[in-house]
């Protein structure tokens, strides 16, 4: 059967694929904050993930106010990026792995989970930032899967626990190619408000609270209600559900394998977190 090697948790900010594109890692601003990769790198070359389902949320690239589905599923061949401005340039279009999709499809769908089935889903930064990031050379096949963090009512915290636990049960289950390494990926940001009041608000002692229960009590977050999760980290710091569907993924027990706080990176929280089931 499929296995999952892994989980990473990574920030998406836009000004990420600037700061790469003018080659800015060493700069003082972005250094403490690229240096946090070197380990993942390291990770990544001993694991050896064959596809990435990677759990963001879409940023009106496919869905806004009109049409906002809960969870949506990309089952299409490839994923091209758009241009979302920003002046972040667009990148080649990464591959899918539909046989994979459409397994998470049926599996989501029979643990009662009414999914949105994307046959064409273009993909923003919350995509490709992780990407670039985590595979600087060209990465993997993926599966995109998004959560609404975007339009009230979000789906709970519960909620997205178990939804990883049902992506975790479906990759387990997976036998059509019996050794696949899957790695997971929880693409958003940590506490970060970019708008009203609040912006540039963040939560360092949340940040830290939430990340430390990602390894000894997962389900922690689980019972914080949307509207708490905004109070706690912002707007726009709801993103955080992505890294805890990520976690669910692996089951009871992890082990970290590496971890890294940095702030602010574009008025955000932005940390990176790298998981593995425990042996």
């Amino acid at each position: 059967m499929a296995r999952i090697v892994g989980s990473i948790m990574s920030t998406h900010v836009p000004a990420i694929a600037n700061a790469l594109e003018r080659h800015e890692e060493a700069d003082p601003y972005w250094k403490p904050f690229f240096d946090g990769y070197e380990a993942v790198h390291s990770w990544l070359h001993e694991v050896q993930p064959d596809v990435a389902v990677i759990i963001h949320n879409d940023h009106g690239m496919n869905f806004f106010l009109d049409k906002m589905p809960t969870f949506a599923v990309g089952c299409a061949p490839e994923y091209r990026h758009g241009d979302e401005g920003w002046g972040i340039p667009t990148v080649d279009p990464y591959r899918g792995h539909p046989d994979l999709s459409w397994h998470l499809v049926e599996a989501l769908v029979g643990d009662e989970f009414d999914v949105t089935t994307c046959q064409e889903m273009l993909v923003d930064h919350a995509v490709t930032n992780p990407m670039k990031l985590l595979w600087p050379g060209g990465g993997v096949p993926i599966v995109p899967v998004t959560v609404n963090t975007v339009m009230f009512p979000y789906p709970s915290a519960k909620r997205c626990f178990a939804l990883g636990e049902a992506i975790g049960r479906a990759i387990s289950c997976y036998d059509v190619e019996p050794d696949l390494r899957v790695v997971m990926i929880g693409s958003g940001g940590l506490s970060h408000q970019l708008e009203g009041t609040r912006a540039g608000f963040i939560n360092k002692s949340f940040d830290l609270r939430f990340v430390e229960s990602l390894t000894d009590d997962p389900r922690w977050a689980t019972q914080f209600s949307g509207e708490d999760l905004v109070k706690e980290t912002g707007s726009q710091g709801v993103e955080l559900l992505m890294w805890l569907a990520a976690r669910a993924a692996l089951g009871a027990t992890v082990r970290r394998v590496t971890w890294n706080y940095h702030i602010p990176i574009s008025n955000t929280a932005a940390g990176t977190l790298v998981l593995e089931p425990a042996a």
